[in-house]
């Protein structure tokens, strides 16, 4: 599917233009690179994960997205900045709009990072040891539908963002809205906006990697959110920040955004 082809699925008000900010690169990030590449079961980290800050290279890549706005025209600019509560999205809106007087940031709990509960900062070889009977479960149900114990399925985020999206189309139609936010909340926008089925989701989010910082945009056109571009990142090349995203996901960690 092209990006540019996809239209959005139902019709009535919409923003004019909706744009969802993967928050920048994260220590957490970071520990899960390492926890992979040396096989551990679990992450090196001390903060939680709603504490967990951005690495030097993430802010970097914040202050690059702040340029992109800056240079933006006047007309172009965001009216509207919701992000998720986590340290690693508000700080990434807090640097990238530094430089843009009058905009209030407004928290939403709601675009918060997918809960993993009993998962929370395990990797999937950690997962295999320690829960044999879930990842063989979760193998059997599949990654849309799977749901941790204590902690929430794609789906159940989905219906979190449903609620985002009807606030949206009720409360800011004709404006321009920015969400700074989560790997798998910003799929489940996606799997939301244009109704996709569960194959091409995962085909989606198995092929085209979900840069730090990358920007997915949807255009209003007669009521309807159509998709004009997904996980951009020339913000970033033409600034020369390093560009950088999870490996493919190969394990029962599989859509962890940390």
């Amino acid at each position: 599917m092209n990006a540019t082809e996809s239209i959005a699925a139902g019709r009535g008000t919409a923003p004019a233009e909706l744009v969802l900010v993967r928050h920048a690169q994260s220590v957490g990030n970071l520990a899960d690179e390492a926890a992979r590449r040396e096989g551990l079961s679990r992450l090196e980290l001390t903060t939680r994960d709603a504490d967990t800050p951005l690495s030097d290279v993430g802010r970097e890549q914040a202050e690059a997205l702040g340029a992109h706005l800056a240079g933006l025209r006047s007309g172009a600019q965001p009216d509207v900045v919701l992000t998720s509560p986590y340290a690693r999205a508000a700080t990434t809106a807090e640097i990238a709009l530094a430089k843009i007087d009058g905009l209030n940031v407004l928290r939403d709990e709601r675009l918060r990072e997918r809960d993993l509960g009993a998962f929370d900062g395990m990797t999937g070889l950690g997962i295999r040891e320690a829960f044999p009977e879930e990842a063989q479960r979760r193998t059997q149900m599949g990654k849309l539908y799977y749901r941790p114990p204590g902690g929430e399925s794609w789906t159940d985020v989905a219906l979190r963002i449903r609620s985002v999206l009807s606030d949206i189309r009720q409360d800011y139609a004709g404006k321009r809205v920015w969400i700074f936010t989560h790997q798998a909340v910003i799929m489940s926008f996606r799997l939301v906006i244009e109704g996709l089925d569960e194959a091409k989701l995962l085909e989606i989010d198995r092929e085209v990697p979900l840069a730090n910082c990358s920007m997915t945009v949807y255009r209003d056109r007669d009521g309807t959110l159509e998709l004009a571009a997904f996980a951009g990142t020339d913000h970033l090349e033409a600034r020369a920040v390093s560009r950088t995203h999870e490996p493919p996901h190969t394990s029962e960690r599989d859509g962890v955004d940390a």
